[in-house]
C-alpha cells in the first residue's frame, strides 16, 4: 500500500504532526475560543468528539450535528482544519455536510470489521483523510485489517494512531502502550504515518509529557493531544485533558531527535556498530542452529526409548537458570523468558515431527495462544 502523508498539512507546520482539541465540542465558544488559541501553536489539525461512545448510558454522549455547526463557523473564522470521530456511515455523511477536512475512526469502532466496512463504503468517491485508531484489544490483524477496508475504497491519506490497549489487569496507564505493536504495523508499513494518543494511553494528564515524548524518540510521526480550557470541568475524560497553556509547554519541551541516522555527522561511527551487531545476530542464529540440532537428537532418544516429548521438570530447571543468568547479565527477565519460551515451543516442534513425522501437532507459544 502506498500512503499519502497529508501531504497538503505536513509541510505547514513541520514534524511532529500535531493534532489536538478538546475530548468533546461542548459549545460554540469553547471549540472557537480554543481553535484560536491552537492555531497560535502551530498544530495541523483541530480534533474535537461531537459523537461520543460512552461505556455506560445516561453520561453526555456528545454535541452531535449542533457540535458540526460550531466546528464550521470555527474553521470559517480561524482557517484552522478539523476532524472528527465517525462510528456510522451515518456520521460520514453529517460531517461531509459540515465540511470537516479529516476523519478519525475510534477504538470501539475498530473492533467491528462491519462497522468498519460500512464507514469504507460511504467514503468511496470521496477524497479526504483518514485516522484510524487501534482497536481496544491488542490484535494488530484486526488494526492492519481495518486500514486496508479502508485503503481498498480509494483513500489513500491514511493515518494510523496508537490509543493503548485495553486490559482488566491493573496499571498506571488507562490503557497499556504495548509499544511493540504499534512499532511492528510500521515495520510492516513504513511510508504508513503513525501518530500516539497519549492523552489515552495515561488516562491522567501528567503522564501526557512523559508519553509524548517517548512515542517521539520511537519515530512516531507525531501526536493527538486532548486539550479543554477547563479541564475540571469537561463534560468528558477531564483527568486526561491539559489547558492550552500546558499544551504550549509540553510542546516546547519537547526534544526533536533526528529522524534518521544519516542525519548525522557520526553516521560512519553508527554503521560500524551496526556492521558488528549483524555479525553478531549470525553468531546468535548459528548459535540456535546448533541447540535445535541437540534438540533434535534428544527427539530420537525419546523416540527410540519411548519418553513424552515435554519433561515439565526440565522446563522448570532451565526457567529457573535462565531467570538467574538474565539477572546475572543484567537483562530483562521478561524479555528472556519470551525468547526461551519461543525457543522451548520450537524444540517441542522439532520433536514431535521426530516422534510423529507429518503428522505433528503444530506446537504455538503460549503468546500466541494467548492472542488466539
Amino acid at each position: 500500500m502506498q500512503f499519502d502523508l497529508f501531504s497538503k498539512w505536513s509541510l505547514k507546520a513541520g514534524y511532529p504532526f500535531l493534532m489536538a482539541g478538546p475530548c468533546s465540542a461542548e459549545s460554540a465558544e469553547q471549540v472557537l475560543t480554543l481553535s484560536k488559541e491552537l492555531k497560535n501553536k502551530a498544530i495541523h489539525l483541530f480534533r474535537a468528539g461531537v459523537w461520543k461512545p460512552r461505556t455506560r448510558p445516561n453520561s453526555f454522549e456528545g454535541s452531535g450535528e449542533e457540535g458540526l455547526k460550531w466546528l464550521k463557523a470555527a474553521k470559517e473564522e480561524t482557517g484552522l482544519p478539523n476532524t472528527v470521530e465517525v462510528a456510522t456511515a451515518a456520521h460520514v455523511e453529517l460531517a461531509l455536510k459540515y465540511g470537516i477536512d479529516a476523519l478519525w475512526i475510534g477504538a470501539r469502532t475498530m473492533v467491528s470489521p462491519f462497522a468498519v466496512q460500512s464507514i469504507a463504503d460511504s467514503l468511496k468517491g470521496v477524497n479526504i483523510p483518514v485516522i484510524v485508531k487501534n482497536p481496544v484489544n491488542p490484535d494488530i490483524e484486526l488494526w492492519i485489517g481495518g486500514i486496508e477496508r479502508i485503503y481498498n475504497n480509494g483513500i489513500i491519506q491514511i493515518a494510523a494512531i496508537h490509543r493503548g490497549f485495553s486490559s482488566y489487569d491493573k496499571s498506571k496507564y488507562r490503557n497499556k502502550p504495548l509499544w511493540e505493536i504499534p512499532l511492528e504495523l510500521k515495520r510492516r508499513f513504513p511510508d504508513l504515518p503513525l501518530l500516539c494518543d497519549p492523552s489515552h494511553i495515561g488516562g491522567k494528564r501528567e503522564l501526557i509529557a512523559s508519553l509524548s515524548q517517548k512515542a517521539l524518540d520511537l519515530n512516531f510521526d507525531g501526536l493527538m493531544i486532548e486539550v479543554h480550557p477547563d479541564p475540571d470541568e469537561a463534560l468528558s475524560d477531564p483527568q486526561q485533558q491539559i489547558t492550552p497553556a500546558e499544551f504550549s509547554e509540553l510542546i516546547n519541551n519537547l526534544v526533536i531527535r533526528k529522524r534518521n541516522a544519516e542525519d548525522s555527522i557520526a553516521y560512519s561511527s553508527l554503521e560500524e556498530l551496526r556492521i558488528t551487531i549483524d555479525k553478531i545476530d549470525e553468531h546468535l542464529l548459528e548459535t540456535l542452529n546448533e541447540r535445535m540440532t541437540y534438540s533434535e537428537k534428544i527427539g530420537v532418544f525419546k523416540k527410540e526409548n519411548d519418553i513424552a516429548i515435554f519433561q515439565p521438570e526440565r522446563w522448570n530447571e532451565i526457567v529457573t537458570r535462565v531467570k538467574f543468568l538474565a539477572a546475572e547479565k543484567n537483562l530483562s527477565e521478561d524479555i528472556v523468558l519470551k525468547i526461551f519460551d519461543y525457543i522451548q515451543k520450537e524444540s517441542i516442534r522439532k520433536q514431535t515431527n521426530i516422534m510423529y513425522g507429518n503428522n505433528s501437532v503444530d506446537i504455538k507459544s503460549e503468546s500466541e495462544n494467548r492472542n488466539q
